[in-house]
């Protein structure tokens, strides 16, 4: 049987469910944007002047897309713009994280892991957090009031090797990725519209992190030392040539620099191997989760993938399709 898309809009007071009233929206096309390379998720609806459905900037918007038994919720955010022309009228609105974008401090955490930081700035900003695992324990670690809350989350992501988004429910995730919250099947043939690969030989096959402190050899309490020896303060991840060399000043002790070594070696690994895929409407996919390819003639790419980027489109003339980008685990 093939399955009515469908969605559930609730911007500002109104409610627009296609579930309830089939010809009662006004949308022309729907696309969520969800990116873990992007700051902030977005969604845009192109609507048609008629009606009385006329979102407003700073209204807060939910969406839940899917089929008409089943609807997910795929994003909660807030309005942005919205443009008219003499015909249609263009929505833009963005997720929970334009509030990081939108906050500065300067600060200076003493003996904080990256996970407490993470919820302090989170806390300035108004973000809920889901889920912010520990990582790296910092001696001190400087906010810097010129650059937004969203960037400093950003470099501590990176550092620890850690995910960084927003979820569907509008809260913060700071977390590694393992195996995936959830993992989502596609067979070729089935739900595979169009899929691309991309290999790509290593960037370096080992990655050295140097800090600047003399904490490694004098103690964790010398860790504000300038030091001329930093036998104790060099991380490593991978042991082949070429070496990738990376100076992190906030690697004030040599646990710090070594975890910094393997999350950056593990991202490069992660690199080698990435794709894209388009298929029928896959609601259910979101950042966090991982998808498995099977049955694909080019053997080598079946397996497990974590998922990076997921766009949801609906129009009236192609019907609800999902691309999903991708890269190995």
């Amino acid at each position: 049987m093939l399955l009515q898309p469908a969605y559930k809009l609730t911007i500002g007071d109104k409610i627009v469910d296609t579930t309830d009233e089939p010809q009662a929206s006004t949308v022309v096309a729907l696309t969520v944007e969800l990116d873990l390379g992007t700051p902030a998720d977005s969604f845009t609806l192109s609507l048609g002047q008629v009606g009385g459905f006329q979102p407003q900037r700073d209204d807060d918007a939910k969406i839940e897309l899917g089929f008409e038994n089943e609807l997910t919720q795929v994003m909660v955010g807030r309005v942005v713009t919205a443009d008219s022309g003499l015909t249609t009228r263009r929505v833009i609105g963005h997720g929970a994280a334009r509030l990081l974008l939108a906050t500065n401090t300067a600060e200076t955490f003493l003996n904080m892991t990256a996970g407490q930081i993470v919820e302090r700035l989170a806390e300035l900003a108004g973000v809920p957090v889901n889920r912010a695992e520990p990582g790296i324990t910092f001696p001190a670690y400087a906010i810097d009031g010129r650059r937004n809350c969203y960037r400093h989350l950003h470099d501590l992501a990176g550092l620890c090797g850690f995910d960084l988004y927003v979820n569907s429910d509008g809260q913060l995730v700071f977390a590694p990725f393992r195996s995936g919250n959830a993992i989502h099947i596609f067979d070729f043939g089935k739900q595979i519209i169009e899929l691309e690969m991309e290999q790509r030989p290593p960037l370096a096959g080992q990655v050295q992190v140097w800090g600047e402190s003399a904490g490694g050899g004098q103690g964790d309490n010398a860790w504000a030392w300038l030091t001329k020896d930093f036998s104790g303060l060099k991380g490593t991840g991978g042991e082949a040539q070429p070496v990738l060399l990376l100076e992190q000043a906030v690697a004030r002790t040599g646990e710090a620099a070594q975890a910094a070594a393997e999350a950056a070696f593990t991202r490069l690994e992660r690199q080698r191997l990435r794709g894209t895929l388009l298929s029928t409407g896959q609601p259910k996919v979101k950042l966090g989760d991982a998808i498995e390819l099977r049955g694909l003639p080019e053997a080598s790419f079946n397996g497990t993938y974590q998922v990076r980027r997921v766009r949801h489109h609906i129009d009236k003339t192609r019907g609800f399709t999902t691309r999903i980008g991708f890269r190995s685990i």
